[in-house]
């Protein structure tokens, strides 16, 4: 069940669910809109020749209040407000509408575990043939909130939980490939 204006003001005025600090007029009919910080991650193409999921990525960092993305280019950025999500809630993370189309897609990988808490690092892309400017402290995202039939029995722990800032990919840290199974594919 996706949560309502009214259940979401309850819920952080309570404490349940957090999000710090709460934009003015962020919490709409169905979701709680979330601003762009400002602090940019590229990925660094000057120091790598090719992207490799079993090693760390090399970013470059941009700290300012606004980013231009050129056409057809990524850039991942970071939400001003830090998310803490209980065990009996999950959120999913959208673009705006308006946002949208203007042709920078947004998303986070589209979903934030019960348990997560932390900056929501985005992933932006440009799929304009013009440069897009972002200007932090603007509503870039929407998170829509939904109840689990039952709390979590494992909340998120995982390799993001508590970050602060953008953080790039770490996905060279997931453990689901073996050596037995590297040697053999």
């Amino acid at each position: 069940m996706i949560l309502c204006d009214k259940t979401l003001r309850e819920l952080i005025q309570k404490g349940d669910l957090g999000i710090d600090p709460l934009g003015e007029n962020a919490i709409q009919p169905a979701s709680i809109d979330l601003r762009l910080g400002n602090h940019f991650l590229i990925l660094d193409d000057h120091h790598m020749d090719i992207i490799r999921m079993d090693g760390e990525s090399s970013y470059r960092e941009i700290v300012a209040d606004s980013v231009t993305i050129p056409p057809h280019s990524f850039v991942l950025a970071t939400t001003i407000e830090y998310v803490r999500v209980p065990a009996y809630l999950t959120m999913a993370v959208e673009g705006r509408s308006s946002v949208g189309r203007l042709g920078l897609f947004i998303q986070n990988a589209g979903w934030i575990d019960p348990g997560f808490e932390g900056n929501i690092t985005l992933e932006l892309y440009n799929a304009n043939s013009l440069p897009i400017v972002l200007q932090a402290g603007r509503r870039i995202c929407q998170a829509v909130t939904q109840k689990l039939d039952f709390p979590s029995e494992r909340p998120y722990a995982g390799k993001y939980k508590g970050q602060k800032n953008t953080i790039g990919s770490r996905i060279f840290r997931d453990k689901e490939i073996t050596h037995d199974e590297k040697s053999t594919t």
